[in-house]
């Protein structure tokens, strides 16, 4: 359960729903969606209701020029309509003038406009379940930049939605871009914190054997979280960077720099937002290794890995890094989930839980803060909460 007091009963027993619920998958989204369905239903077959399915079936087909249409094909005429998107799938596919195209994440975005409006009009509400924010990493304006993901959610809310369910945004203060709008940036430690229990339930959080290390200062936040409910110690890297070049939209990092007391025979844990190429990752994970760091922890909530696999396949068999942990939030390449050091964190039964509390208008603050879950979990580890003694 989200909380200790909360359950399946306390949103499908009841006749307080805001609407029928319907969801509605965008391409590449489905896998997150039939989950997250598959708990709703459950919960709903045990309070009485025959419910086969939440999902309503959708698509976006292509003409041959490369044009689209969003198309809807059931009825969401008064329906609370949640719209799950993933602007990271990069494995959705379309032929254009006979080539074949990977869709970006700028081509989720517009086939999730393209299912608001076919659902726009007749559906009671419409909220946007969208776990990787699209354009959440151009959050701010340095420059003569654009704001991405400013101008989307403006967007989203100018269609009419109401609700934005997102995890781990890279700068949630991006929730300023749109103040009337109800936008939940959700944090799942504790699933993290469970899988990692369950793939190596000897690891040990004493402070004297375990320490959490940011990997940059952007980081920090995060970090600190899982430092305050371990009780250990924290470290944090900061990125010097050459701000007289850019390369690759960026501008390059020099070298990472350590700030913390002394790692030398520690299991550390590392938490980010996003693995993307991973080469930070690793090199901090090589910087970690020289200062005598024993096992090395590392999550990120969008395994990416947009380079591939053969640095930590070598990273690992050099004994480098221990296991790398990432969420199904987001498409994850085939390749990666047979990997021996990857452990996949299941978030679907938290994200179905904020699907039903949304949809009978509950707070979703006791689902937003594991506090109890997490101490719960320790403690069947045997493990004190927030410090030992």
């Amino acid at each position: 359960m989200a909380d200790m007091n909360l359950g399946p009963r306390d949103f499908f027993a009841k006749e307080d729903a805001i609407a029928d619920l319907a969801l509605i998958a965008c391409p590449g989204a489905e896998e997150l969606c039939k989950l997250v369905d598959g708990h709703l239903v459950r919960w709903a077959r045990e309070c009485g209701m025959d419910k086969e399915t939440f999902i309503i079936p959708s698509d976006c087909p292509r003409f041959q020029s490369g044009d689209a249409k969003g198309l809807v094909k059931n009825s969401t005429r008064g329906d609370d309509v949640f719209i799950f998107v993933d602007p990271g799938n990069y494995s959705v596919t379309y032929k254009l003038f006979g080539y074949e195209n990977h869709l970006s994440p700028d081509d989720h975005f517009q086939n999730l406009l393209r299912l608001i409006q076919a659902s726009a009009g007749r559906a009671h509400r419409i909220s946007v379940v969208m776990p990787s924010l699209y354009g959440g990493r151009q959050h701010r304006r340095v420059s003569r930049e654009s704001l991405d993901c400013a101008y989307a959610l403006q967007t989203l809310r100018h269609m009419g939605v109401k609700n934005i369910i997102t995890f781990d945004a890279h700068d949630p203060r991006v929730v300023n871009a749109v103040p009337l709008m109800s936008f939940d940036n959700v944090m799942p430690t504790y699933q993290v914190l469970k899988c990692l229990l369950h793939h190596v339930p000897d690891v040990n959080f004493h402070k004297d054997h375990f320490m959490i290390v940011s990997p940059d200062e952007g980081a920090m936040n995060r970090n600190m979280y899982y430092s305050s409910v371990l009780g250990c110690n924290l470290g944090m890297f900061y990125k010097r960077r050459d701000y007289s070049r850019v390369v690759n939209g960026r501008n390059p990092i020099v070298a990472h720099e350590y700030l913390g007391e002394s790692v030398d025979g520690k299991d550390v844990f590392i938490a980010d937002d996003i693995i993307a190429s991973g080469e930070s990752m690793l090199d901090i994970a090589y910087e970690l290794k020289k200062r005598g760091a024993r096992n090395i922890y590392s999550y990120a909530t969008f395994p990416l890995f947009t380079s591939g696999f053969d640095k930590f396949d070598k990273a690992y068999e050099e004994g480098t890094i221990k296991a790398v942990l990432g969420t199904n939030l987001t498409y994850r390449n085939p390749q990666l989930l047979e990997r021996e050091w990857y452990f996949d964190v299941d978030v679907s039964k938290y994200t179905a839980y904020f699907v039903a509390a949304i949809n009978h208008d509950k707070s979703v603050s006791s689902i937003i803060d594991p506090m109890e879950k997490i101490r719960a979990l320790l403690e069947k580890h045997g493990i004190p909460m927030g410090g030992q003694e």
